[in-house]
This record gives C-alpha cells, structure tokens and sequence, in this order.
C-alpha cells in the first residue's frame, strides 16, 4: 500500500464518522419532545404497546380528549387500589398519540380550562367512607342540593371542631364494638345509622327496612317490631375486619335533636303512660330515694314519677339505677369523635335532611320518610314551647346543672342555649 492510498482510506473513514454524526444530531433534532420529556421521567416505567386507538378508553376520559369527571364508584375504586409508592405501568395509550406533541398540547390547555372552571369538590376526610356527595341525586334540585350540602359541610365542621377541642385523646382511640353497639346496618344501599332515641329512630329503623327489602312500605312495619325483631343487624355483630371495612366504605349518618327537647320526650313517653318496665326499674327508685313520704303504692308500682324528682336522679352522681339511652349523651351513643359521620341530620329539620339523606343513597324515589307519631299517637309531639313548659318546673342552678350535663350535644351539633340565664 503506497502512502497516497492510506491517505486516502484516513480521510473516507474520517468523512463517514462526520457523516453519521450529523445523521444523529438531525434525528435529536426532529424527535418529538413529548416523548424525550417522558423517557426521562424518573420512577415511571413506560411500557408503550401498539394499539388501534380508541378501541379500550378508560373511564373518565372521552375520545376528542376532553376531560370527563369519573364516576363516584371509580373514583372509590381506585383510590383504594393505587399505593402510595407507585411505580406506573402505562400500557393502553396509542404510540399515535404520543408521537404528536404539537397537536396535544391544545387539548391540554383545553384540559387545564375545563379543570378550572370546575367546583371544588367538598374535602373528605381519610378516614370516612368516600365519595358520599360527588352529585346530586335525580330527584334533588339543584338549588336545594347544594343549600342541604352546604348546610352539611357546616355541622360537620363544628363537629369536629368541638371533638378536636374537648375530644383530643379520641382519634388515638381504637374502634371497639362498644363504640358501635347503637349503629345498624343495611347492606344492599351501604348504609349505617346510629341511633338516637326520641329522634326519629323508629322510623329511620323502619326506613332501613324497607331499604333491605324487608318490607314494602314503612307503614306496615309495627312498634314491636322495629324495636324488639332482629330484622336488622347491629355493626357489634360482625367480625372486627367486618366492623372495619364497613366503616371505611358503608355511608355513616345519625340525626340528633335539640337536648331539652330531647330530654322531655322521653320522660313524657316513658313516665307519664302506663309502662311495664321503666315504672318498675327506674320509677320505684327514683320516688324511692327522691320523694319524701313516698306513698307505698307509688312505691309499689312506680307510677307517677314528676318531672324535678327525674332531674334530680338524672344529675346524681350517685344515681339509685344506671343511665338509659333514651337520655343519654348522643356524644356516648354514637361516638362521633371516634367514628367520621359522612352525614348529621336534625330532627327539627327531618323532612329536608331525610329527602336528602334518600337521595344520596338512591333509594327508591317512592320512599319517603314517615311522618306517623310511633307511639301516643293523640298526644302533641315535644316542642320547644312544652319543653319550656317542663324545665320551667326547676330552680336556676336546677336547668344550670342539666345543660352542663348535655353541653358536649349543645356545642358538637350546634343548638343555641335553651334559656337566657343559662351560662
């Protein structure tokens, strides 16, 4: 080989090394950003397959690329599959798509502006079950709804407020099946209620029955049996990952009722009517220990309690015979510092709460919440005015003392003092 010729070879070899490094430079240079911006995304493992597109879109999205809010049931479904470390796997969108950065990028705005101009969804607490107000149901207005919604957000945030406030140890506390005795379950619309005496609890009963099946109307459903059957089923009976799993998905509800008001229909109900039990197991002792002079046959039969003498076993610390759950604390019923209601009704606004409950639940557009008196049917409910009419038989320190005894169910459901001189 002359040295003319290994010139020669140096310089073709060294001309096809410039060569092929413009051709790489070029192809940088074309390539779609979009693309490099993704490869070189840590933590994301892109696993890109072929496909003809728009042949399997996932919920919430729409095939012009517009952006579509998911569903309540997918939204629950896959918050609760995603971890927290997540590694993904993207594996359904066309290689089309992604090779057309210029033309995705006006959707993404488009994208950004539909976002936008979205309501903020309602905040959910993590340990409630999710998702309970996503939409309004067929049958709310949209007007109503959103009063009803927001008169919701307000409850549950003095609520929690207050738990926070005077409960701080209870959201370190485990759930027990003590804590969930007074709660029962429908399983076929996931709901729990927690009852609370004299608020409707009859009826909400009944309610749930027809929501399981059970019945086809409320109104066939008799005393006896809403309160004494085992139709339905108390949350203390399941298994402690059933007690769990239930809180976590099944939607949460109690109604409660102003204390006094409370207060005084259970002592109308369950002292002044003729009463095989509480006559005999709280009347005797109340007289018995609160009634100078007691007549033996008011001692024998129990009968005739008056109102002061059960106030006055009400506040004793020493009391002759334990609590009822007719005229306990809603805040020991239902512990609702431990357990995150999804919603709180009132009994002083129990048509407008119920409709609503009803239809977040969807149940049947025929089901209405009853309006029937359950017991005593001839007799005027509780009001404020004949509440006023009971305490009004009591000194100052007297009403003082009992709404210290109820004040943690004054201040967590939001009800004003019941009298001026009460501090």
């Amino acid at each position: 080989m002359t040295p003319r010729t290994g010139t020669m070879r140096l310089a073709c070899m060294f001309s096809s090394v410039l060569l092929f490094g413009a051709a790489g430079l070029l192809f940088i240079s074309l390539q779609d950003p979009t693309e490099l911006a993704l490869q070189q995304v840590p933590g994301i493992k892109f696993n890109i397959k072929p496909q003809e597109p728009h042949s399997d879109l996932p919920s919430g999205s729409s095939q012009d690329g517009d952006f579509k809010a998911p569903t309540e049931s997918v939204t629950r479904d896959l918050s609760s599959r995603v971890p927290g470390d997540l590694n993904l796997q993207v594996s359904q969108q066309p290689q089309a798509h992604l090779n057309v950065g210029a033309r995705l990028r006006p959707r993404q705005r488009r994208r950004r502006l539909l976002i936008k101009k979205m309501p903020a969804a309602a905040a959910i607490p993590a340990n409630s079950s999710a998702g309970t107000f996503v939409r309004p149901a067929p049958r709310a207005l949209d007007g109503r709804w959103v009063s009803l919604h927001q008169s919701q957000q307000e409850r549950k945030r003095v609520m929690r407020e207050a738990c926070a406030k005077y409960r701080a140890s209870s959201s370190r506390r485990a759930v027990t099946p003590r804590h969930v005795s007074r709660i029962f379950v429908e399983d076929r619309h996931r709901v729990l209620y927690c009852e609370v005496p004299k608020a409707g609890c009859s009826n909400w009963k009944r309610v749930l029955m027809v929501l399981a099946g059970l019945a086809s109307s409320t109104t066939d459903i008799q005393h006896n049996t809403v309160h004494y059957g085992s139709a339905l089923k108390r949350l203390d009976t399941f298994d402690h990952q059933g007690i769990l799993h239930r809180l976590s998905t099944y939607t949460k509800m109690l109604f409660v009722r102003e204390p006094f008001e409370r207060l005084v229909s259970a002592f109308r109900d369950k002292f002044e009517h003729p009463n095989s039990y509480y006559h005999p197991v709280f009347g005797k002792a109340i007289l018995a220990r609160y009634r100078a002079n007691a007549s033996r046959e008011a001692l024998r039969t129990g009968s005739g309690v008056r109102f002061p003498e059960f106030i006055q076993y009400l506040l004793d610390v020493h009391r002759p015979v334990g609590m009822d759950i007719h005229w306990d604390h809603v805040s020991r019923l239902c512990s609702p510092c431990l357990i995150d209601y999804d919603f709180v009704g009132k009994f002083e606004s129990m048509e407008d709460d119920a409709d609503f409950f009803l239809s977040l639940v969807r149940a049947p557009r025929n089901l209405t919440f009853p309006r029937f008196k359950d017991r005593h049917s001839q007799e005027a409910r509780t009001t404020a005015q004949i509440a006023h009419q009971y305490f009004a038989q009591l000194s100052t320190p007297q009403r003082q003392r009992t709404y210290d005894f109820y004040y943690m169910d004054y201040l967590m459901f939001n009800y004003s003092k019941p009298f001026a001189d009460l501090y």
